[in-house]
Parts: structure tokens; C-alpha cells; sequence
């Protein structure tokens, strides 16, 4: 397959290239050029443009037709908009990173949507918040990423495109050897035992993001993405080895809260499994061992 890979150089993006190359697939990579990392038998388009959020896309991509774009970076309304409007009519299938913070249920830990509690998995049906722009009370002007990001944006004006099939994919809390390696996402949260919170080892995120670009029946899907089962925080840390990050103290956070995805649909649809071991994987990551 022919496949554009948006933003393909970083922690993700440099791996679901990698898995593409290897599988065999003709694979561009769109990016500024401020990073190279080591893409063999890969094509680079470089723009100074490709800096989130990316509203511009050069000629050599936009006259090309394309089995599949995955665009990794889209933030917002407007970089969404500006892929949809470049691509569609010229490709077979479109795939969009977003994330868990689309749920309800996130609005309901962080107190940014308040009310009830959500109970139970979170369900790719499940309710997204009511209201948009989670992160704005960080932003330093309008131009900062906290301003205008909302992931809801994007699925939304992403699955509104009839003539770019879009493929949705929800990602877990993402670690691995070169991000969040030190697991503070598990440790620094002891003090709330019973919490969950879905997590995904880079390499098999990444298989989940190619497996949605090149699978028949992923077009026209929204799916969840991450490990099998989410462990209490006290099972996880019971199974790893010491850590000395210190206990988060300060955080009002709802952690009555799960953040706990049921990954059962990718898995029978698309026959997705995990390249490594959820379990496997954190403990070799700690230790620096991961690959």
C-alpha cells in the first residue's frame, strides 16, 4: 500500500513507520525536518510548515493519490480541517490519532466536566464530554497547543468527511524506552491503590495505528487501543520492580474515576494482539531493557 505518514518522526510516529517500511509498504513521511530519525527504505516530504498545528500541505503530496494517510499530530479544528480539505476525494482511507480524553469519564477525574461518575470499561460508544477545550486554563495566548486542542474536534470534523473514509483510534496512557520510561504514570499514583488507568507499550500501540491503515474492515471505525485488562495500581506496582518517584501529594483528581478502556472491538474486527507482553513490556522498560 501507499501510505502518508503525518508527523511520522516522533515517539509513536517513528515506529508505526518502521512496522509500515518492514511490512513492505511504500510509506512517505511528512515532517519538518528538525528530527531524522534512523527511517530505513522510507521517503521524507520535509516542510517548515509540518510544525503542529499543520494547516499547509505542499504540492508533491496533495497532487498524489494515497491507499492511506495516518495523520499522528492533528490537535484541532483547524489542522483536521486542513487535512480533510488536502486529502479528500484522493484517498482510500484516512486514520486519526486521538485519545481517551474525549470520554466523559476524563472530564469526570480531572473536574473539568463535573457529575457522576461514569462506572465500568469505557466503551467506544461511550460518552465523550460535554464540554470542548480541556486543557485552555494552561494556555499562555491563543497560540499555544492547550488553547486550541480538543480531540473531539477532530473526530468529529474527521468522520463528518464522506469522501475521506476515517478510521478513529483512541489511544491509552503510551510509555516505553524513550517516553514516560521511568512509568510516573503508575508510580507517582500509589497512593490511590484501587485506580486504573489503560496504558500501551509504544511498539504495540504502533502495531494497533498500522494494523487500522491496512485492514479491510478498519474504514468507517472508532476503536479503543491498549493492554487487554488495566490492572489496579497496586497490581501493577505488586509486579514491577522498585521505584523511588516520589507519591503524587497535590492532585484533585476524581480518582474514584477509572480511565479503563475495553479494547474488545479492535481485537475481534481487526485481530489486533500485542506485539509484547503488556506485563512484559513494563517491567523490561523499567529496567531499560525494552526494545
Amino acid at each position: 500500500m501507499k501510505i502518508l505518514v503525518i508527523g511520522g518522526t516522533g515517539f509513536i510516529g517513528s515506529q508505526v513507520v518502521r512496522q509500515l517500511a518492514a511490512a513492505g509498504h511504500r510509506v512517505t513521511v511528512h515532517h519538518r525536518g528538525d528530527h531524522e530519525p534512523e527511517l530505513p527504505s522510507v521517503r521524507h516530504v520535509h516542510d517548515k510548515r509540518a510544525e503542529i498545528p499543520v494547516r499547509h500541505f505542499p504540492a508533491e503530496l496533495t497532487s498524489e493519490d494515497w491507499d492511506a494517510i495516518i495523520h499522528m499530530i492533528a490537535m484541532g479544528e483547524d489542522d483536521a480541517r486542513a487535512a480533510v480539505d488536502a486529502f479528500r476525494g484522493r484517498t482510500g482511507r484516512a486514520v486519526w490519532v486521538s485519545s481517551g480524553d474525549v470520554y466523559l469519564a476524563y472530564g469526570r477525574f480531572t473536574g473539568f466536566d463535573p457529575g457522576p461518575i461514569q462506572p465500568g470499561l469505557l466503551k467506544e460508544d461511550s460518552p465523550r464530554r460535554t464540554k470542548l477545550y480541556p486543557y485552555r486554563e494552561q494556555a499562555k495566548s491563543p497560540n499555544d497547543l492547550p488553547y486550541y486542542y480538543d480531540k473531539i474536534l477532530v473526530e468529529d470534523i474527521a468522520c463528518d468527511a464522506s469522501d475521506l473514509p476515517a478510521t478513529i483510534l483512541r489511544l491509552p496512557k503510551v510509555y516505553g524506552p524513550e517516553k514516560n520510561s521511568d512509568l510516573a504514570t503508575v508510580f507517582r499514583y500509589r497512593n490511590h491503590p484501587d485506580w486504573r488507568w489503560t496504558h500501551g507499550y509504544v511498539e504495540n500501540v504502533s502495531a494497533a495505528i498500522v494494523l487500522a491503515a491496512v485492514h479491510p474492515n478498519a474504514s468507517g471505525k472508532t476503536y479503543n487501543v491498549g493492554e487487554e485488562q488495566a490492572p489496579t495500581i497496586a497490581e501493577r506496582i505488586a509486579n514491577l520492580p522498585h521505584s523511588s518517584l516520589a507519591a503524587d501529594e497535590e492532585s484533585s483528581f476524581h480518582f474514584d474515576q477509572d480511565i479503563a478502556y475495553d479494547t474488545t472491538r479492535i481485537r475481534i474486527e481487526l485481530g489486533y494482539r500485542e506485539l509484547v507482553p503488556e506485563p512484559a513490556a513494563m517491567g523490561a522498560t523499567l529496567m531499560g531493557k525494552a526494545k
